[in-house]
């Protein structure tokens, strides 16, 4: 078998059996666990339908798999897993937005950073948006929070070139795609018209159709392609939406793109209980209203407890309350403000529980969005160790909604499923809810079952469907038949013969007929580490993670750690072993421990914590001791390195080279750095002189400003951030201070992302009595000039108790200082006519980056970020240990710089600047450096 699947691709080495790939690559965000036989990584469509032919010669099954963002099992196998997410992220704007054509593991977001610049959007907006692909949008036909039916991806799609089991190619958007069909796929061809006439000569087959497509229905396929069609290649189009991979392979859709209402209100309506908010929703639709979010009482209690929360519900007595979050949406203020007054008109009579106040302020319409969008990451993050959390969604008609919700938490009682929120999109009388439990003992399952059987019977007695967003995937397969009957079932089980004889492609997804389907392959959820246990395996991190092209996500980080808890369990000494022979380098050695997995978690999650406590349990004592002395003599270990540059910048590349490599291969690559050519010479040191008059901030300038000295754009050399931050202080009349001993200062980052802890307290506590010292005890603000620094030292002082009655240290990063103090005093001046910019990880997680845009604003006319910017992680020096990944991490977002040709490249981060300096050879500078050049006076312009 993998013989054959490794003939299918042209490197051989995309086809992987280590179990740590398998296992990394099985986990999807549903609560089901099948582990691959095999990983492909085909690089385009061409390899894929080999791929497929491969498979069903071979009789082994294959799934599809992009974002892994499923929550009902449709993305797991015992098979062959096929990646289709990490080469196919191709975007092509037409028409001026107005469609675009798009690739399948392109995450929404990306998708709609793209559009944004046409005033457009993508229909389908699903809370997922950050992570979820367009392969698995158009696999699940998903919808979200604004879209309902009308935006789908069913009803958005113009078009899609689909790679078929049998390796055939059609593009349905072609002239000649019904030719081309007829041609390859005759029986699939005459099939399509045959089942669409016997479809439509039968009317009940009609009537439920019809029904069961009226509201969002993500059930069995997608029959009603057979009633909206003419031409089998548009049925074919359509039934691909919603097949969930068990059809073949998208790698292609053209869709017709939305329109962005830039004008937004919104307001949180509490009602008495779930009838009163349910008898509100016809009137509020008709209002205009374009999204009505509901959350029940025990969401609003839950609600209380999350940060932020706004006082509309922190300030309620919630007894039987239900609350609708609806947001009005409009071209131009004075369009919202007629769709907001529309509203108003029809808020009198509904009896709200307390009075609806309206925002059209950011922060505030943010406030409500956290509410909603926490209930989830609350009620999973808290949930007891080594359960797994099963987030379910089904619809029902309107007007049935209350009812349902009402019957459904009586079933929570009724089961003992305790804290199951119920929450969703009521305008469409669609509703989420949430399990919690270990599915895994007999009784466990039972009740499950159980439950499961009884909210079957409430959603179809409802004349609802079992699934409406999510797909139907293996936890819904076998109540198909239930939904939709005998004739109705048959039909569906034709369609797939049709595209699938061979039945290779995804089986038991969407059909099944093992009744118990949705009871078996569950997955656990052994504990493995306090810093990750809450970790619900969604996917969201993933996107943002800069070794996600090259070894592992934070997600597969955390479920291989799983795996090797599993099967030490399970007494697998064999496949611990495995797995933990790879996990070194693919999991600890290779994280960036940037902490922007964190940033986009649900439930707060920094897999690089956990990375930094593995590296500081493997650390050896050599290692500990080293850290140790270098944090007790840190002036002289920067002066050594920056010397060190120094005399490597004078010597050819090859004669540093050569010795580099071969101290990489005796003391090994997670040790020694390798030199390249675009490293600068040292730096300077940092200590100043003590000021003459009182100072208005204490100054840390970054010791990676000893070590590597700055760019030389031109190759005129810039005199750094440090002597530049001081002249705009100078020109701003703010006096700075320098501690004394700063040479021998640092904020601990070189010790805590290696685990090297006692070195680590050792330099904060020297760090921290001198910023005391310093700052008058608290009374100045510290600033730091790089913002990982910044980030550090905001870590030591968290770390710190302050005694009674003192002040807490402030940091602040100089960009910041700079956009509120320097900037408004600034004299006129001509700017740059481009700049490319370079946001870093810790710029984003200390909310930085508006400040840090409104200075490169103030240095150039045009200021370019790419759209794929990530990470860049050179982490210190992770990427001069491991080049491979910042490579991986810079690649697109370089060829974007590339096509920038910007006249100048900014970041705010010595070793960031390095990274992207490497990874585009461009010179990056701190943003600061280029501001004091620009604002310099009578500076000539370049």
């Amino acid at each position: 078998m993998i013989a054959a699947l490794r003939d299918a691709v042209a490197d051989a080495a995309r086809v992987s059996e280590r179990a740590i790939d398998r296992h990394a690559g099985a986990h999807d965000a549903s609560h089901f666990l099948l582990i691959p036989q095999a990983v492909a990584t085909p690089v385009d469509a061409a390899e894929v339908g080999a791929l497929l032919r491969a498979s069903a010669a071979q009789g082994i099954p294959l799934t599809l798999r992009s974002g892994g963002t499923s929550l009902s099992g449709q993305a797991v196998t015992d098979g062959v897993l096929v990646d289709v997410r990490k080469h196919f992220r191709g975007v092509e704007v037409l028409d001026n937005g107005a469609r675009v054509k798009v690739s399948p593991g392109v995450t929404v977001r990306m998708l709609n950073t793209r559009l944004a610049r046409y005033g457009r959007k993508f229909g389908p907006d699903p809370a997922s948006e950050s992570a979820c692909t367009i392969g698995g949008v158009v696999a699940n036909n998903s919808s979200g929070m604004h879209c309902g039916t009308a935006d789908n991806a069913y009803r958005t799609l113009e078009s899609v070139t689909v790679v078929l089991p049998s390796g055939t190619v059609i593009d349905t958007g072609a002239a000649d795609a019904d030719e081309r069909l007829r041609a390859l796929e005759p029986a699939l061809f005459d099939g399509l018209l045959r089942l669409a006439a016997r479809v439509r000569s039968n009317p009940a087959s009609v009537r439920i159709i019809t029904e069961q497509f009226s509201r969002k229905n993500t059930m069995g396929y997608g029959l009603n392609s057979l009633l909206d069609f003419e031409t089998p290649a548009q049925m074919l189009a359509h039934l691909i939406v919603g097949s969930e991979g068990t059809l073949g392979f998208v790698a292609e859709a053209v869709f017709r793109t939305v329109p962005v209402h830039p004008h937004t209100t919104t307001g949180l309506l509490v009602f008495d209980d779930l009838q009163a908010a349910n008898s509100a929703l016809p009137a509020l639709v008709d209002s205009g209203a374009a999204t009505a979010e509901l959350m029940d009482a025990l969401s609003l209690k839950v609600g209380q407890n999350l940060r932020g929360t706004p006082a509309v519900v922190k300030d309620l007595t919630v007894r039987n309350h239900a609350a609708l979050l609806v947001e009005y949406s409009a071209d131009t203020a004075e369009e919202l403000a007629q769709a907001a007054a529309a509203g108003a008109a029809v808020l009198a009579p509904l009896g709200l529980s307390t009075p609806a106040v309206f925002s059209t302020d950011a922060a505030a319409r943010a406030e409500l969005w956290r509410l909603r969008k926490g209930l989830y990451a609350s009620v999973a993050g808290a949930r007891p160790q080594g359960t797994t959390a099963l987030l379910e969604d089904v619809v029902v008609p309107v007007p049935a909604l209350a009812r349902t919700c009402s019957e459904l938490t009586r079933l929570f009682g009724t089961y003992g499923y305790r804290d199951s929120v119920i929450f969703g999109h009521a305008k469409d009388g669609n509703i989420h809810f949430m399990l919690t439990d270990q599915f895994a003992s007999a009784s466990e399952l039972e009740r499950y079952a159980a439950f499961t059987e009884d909210l079957v019977g409430l959603v179809l007695g409802e004349g609802g469907s079992l699934k409406a967003e999510h797909g139907t995937g293996r936890v819904m397969a076998p109540f198909v038949l239930r939904q939709y009957g005998d004739e109705l079932y048959e039909v569906m089980r034709e369609i797939k013969a049709l595209f699938d004889p061979a039945g290779v492609l995804n089986p038991g997804v969407i059909l099944n007929e093992d009744p118990q389907a949705h009871l078996r392959h569950l997955k656990a959820v052994p504990a493995v580490a306090e810093e990750v246990d809450r970790c619900v395996s969604c996917g969201y991190c993933e996107p943002a993670c800069p070794s996600k092209d090259l070894t592992l996500t934070p997600r597969q980080r955390i479920v291989t750690l799983r795996a090797i808890e599993q099967a030490r369990l399970d007494g697998d000494t064999a496949l611990v072993a495995e797995l933990e022979k790879d996990y070194d380098y693919e999991s600890v050695q290779t994280c960036a421990v940037d902490g922007m997995c964190q940033t986009a978690c649900p439930v707060d999650i920094n897999t690089g914590s956990l990375v930094k406590r593995l590296r500081r349990e493997s650390a050896s004592p050599v290692a500990g001791r080293i850290g140790t002395a270098a944090a007790g003599s840190w002036a002289g270990v920067t002066r050594g390195a920056g010397a060190a540059l120094s005399l490597t910048a004078k010597l050819p590349s090859p004669v540093v080279r050569g010795p580099n490599t071969l101290a990489r291969a005796v003391l090994g690559a997670d040790t020694v750095p390798l030199h390249s050519p675009e490293l600068p010479a040292g730096g300077s040191r940092r200590r100043r002189p003590a000021p003459e008059g009182a100072a208005d901030a204490v100054y840390f300038p970054a010791c990676v400003g000893t070590m590597f000295g700055p760019a030389s754009p031109g190759g005129n050399t810039s005199p750094g951030v440090q002597v530049s931050f001081e002249e705009l202080c100078a020109r701003a009349g703010l006096t700075l201070l320098v501690p004394p001993g700063i040479d021998g200062l640092c904020c601990g980052t070189p010790w805590s992302s290696k685990g090297l802890a006692d070195g680590q307290q050792a330099m904060a506590a020297r760090t921290l009595a001198a910023l005391r010292e310093a700052t008058g005890d608290g009374e100045l603000p510290v600033i730091c000039d790089a913002t990982s620094c910044t980030e550090g030292l905001l870590a030591v002082i968290a770390g710190e108790v302050p005694a009674p009655g003192q002040r807490p240290l402030r940091v602040i990063d100089a960009v910041e200082f700079t956009a509120e103090r320097i900037l408004p005093v600034l004299g006129p001046y001509e700017k740059r006519d481009s700049l490319a910019l370079h946001p870093t990880c810790s710029s984003t997680r200390l909310g930085v980056n508006p400040a840090l845009e409104a200075v490169a604003g103030a240095v150039a006319a045009e200021v370019s970020i790419p759209e794929n910017w990530g990470c860049c992680a050179f982490a210190g020096d992770r990427g001069m240990l491991h080049p491979e990944l910042t490579a991986s991490a810079t690649a697109r977002q370089a060829a974007e710089i590339a096509a920038f040709d910007a006249g100048a490249h900014a970041s705010c981060n010595r070793t960031c600047e390095l990274g992207m300096t490497r990874a585009t050879g461009e010179q990056y500078q701190h943003v600061l450096e280029l501001l004091e050049e620009v604002s310099r006076p009578a500076a000539p312009r370049r």
